[in-house]
């Protein structure tokens, strides 16, 4: 049976450290929860968008996905690597209100 490993990690607050390539890549490592290093190369200019998207946006979350390459020595490699930094919207009291009045009648 044949499988696919993908991956996708996903970070807030501050964009990982990047550090540039040859080829018009650039090199970010990120660190999860249980100190499993993951480093991927992503391409300079999707990286230069996704500075300029954290920038813009009040609140963001961001993620780093691709197919989980080989083991190094403290993590895994993220290879075909790609980023996006997505805005998070303040969730709408709408929907609150409609279910605290369902509930009171």
């Amino acid at each position: 049976m044949e499988a696919k490993s993908e991956v996708t990690i996903k970070f807030s607050g501050s964009l990982p450290t990047a550090t540039p390539l040859p080829n018009k890549k650039v090199a970010i490592e990120l660190t999860d929860q249980n100190g499993i290093v993951f480093t991927a190369q992503v391409n300079a200019k999707s990286w230069r968008k996704a500075e300029t998207s954290a920038s813009e946006f009040a609140d963001w979350a961001g993620a780093v996905s691709g197919k989980l390459g080989q083991r190094t020595e403290n993590g895994f490699e993220v290879v075909d690597a790609g980023v996006q930094i997505f805005e998070k919207k303040a969730k709408e009291a709408k929907a609150d209100v409609a279910a605290a009045e369902a509930g009171a009648s």
